[in-house]
């Protein structure tokens, strides 16, 4: 079975493995210089690539003619999008005789679109999953192939969850890809009215607003945490704090202190007042300088009772 992929990340990884457990013929991948500018914290699709001699390219827009005129004449069977960043047109789609599809982070058609794993965090489910499905012109929109649900656990971040989804991806493809190369996979249509669409995420995008409740604010933060850019407030001279960790505080979920953002140092402990119960501080950063233990009781032990913004 003659592919193409499109692949970045640990979930191109993932995918490109399944395929090659499969006995998938991976003709050529498609994927993306790394960013200098971005914590690239996860695996090379370009390493993995050259290990086993497949052919791999980086065009900055894979849709322009030349691209698409060689795809035509690789003449594959399927196309497979794993984690792939743009979206394909439709002179690409509809080349393969066998169909385009796309492994996304979601259980579909919920969280359809950009940055599934960090909305579900941000949103507070304890629930998910990953879908293989048919690529259309629509986002995330096509025929579901086949799907694993995925439990979120209260301790969960972006990046234990997407390990997670990397684990059940491969389990799935492992299941599907069989039934595909012998023409007896499912096809299941999806009703996107049921669900819902996400878009991209930016590093504003972090930063707490006290008047939330502890739960929505401890969300946000566990949702972008290390290795993704972190939740941020403001200190009273401008500049930014960011959280890289902190919990609810689960004694005392009554409102006890003046403002939201008003910070208490207790008993060695570290607590900012919420708009609903407080947050416990464990690892933050003012500027270049990290504070976890008795650093952070120092630091906010001659900042008592400043309001954080």
């Amino acid at each position: 079975m003659k592919s193409v992929v499109f692949a970045y990340h640990n979930m191109g990884l993932a995918g490109l493995k399944a395929l090659q457990r499969a006995d998938y013929n991976i003709a050529c991948i498609f994927s993306h210089q790394d960013d200098p500018n971005e914590n690239c914290w996860f695996g090379s699709v370009e390493a993995w690539a050259a290990e086993r001699a497949i052919p791999v390219y980086c065009p900055t827009d894979v849709n322009q003619s030349e691209w698409i005129h060689r795809i035509t004449d690789i003449r594959p069977d399927m196309i497979f999008s794993f984690y792939y960043r743009r979206m394909l047109t439709a002179k690409i789609l509809d080349l393969p005789p066998l169909g385009a599809y796309n492994l996304h982070g979601s259980y579909l058609p919920s969280y359809r679109g950009r940055c599934p794993v960090n909305w579900v965090l941000v949103n507070g489910e304890t629930k998910t999953g990953v879908t293989l499905h048919h690529m259309v012109k629509k986002a995330d929109a096509g025929d579901i192939v086949g799907q694993r649900l995925v439990s979120i656990e209260p301790t969960d971040t972006a990046v234990i969850l997407y390990r997670k989804l990397c684990d059940e991806a491969g389990k799935l493809l492992d299941e599907v890809l069989p039934l595909m190369k012998a023409g007896e996979a499912p096809r299941i249509p999806q009703d996107i009215t049921k669900g819902s669409y996400y878009g991209g995420r930016n590093p504003e995008d972090g930063r707490i607003d006290w008047r939330w409740s502890s739960e929505r604010i401890y969300n946000l933060i566990r949702a972008v945490t290390a290795p993704y850019p972190g939740a941020f407030c403001i200190l009273q001279d401008g500049s930014r704090l960011l959280i890289w960790w902190a919990t609810q505080d689960e004694k005392r979920a009554e409102v006890i202190g003046n403002w939201p953002g008003q910070v208490h140092v207790e008993e060695n402990r570290v607590f900012v007042q919420t708009g609903q119960g407080r947050i416990r501080l464990f690892d933050v950063e003012d500027g270049d300088k990290r504070m976890t233990g008795d650093g952070l009781i120092q630091y906010f032990k001659n900042r008592e009772g400043i309001i954080l913004s």
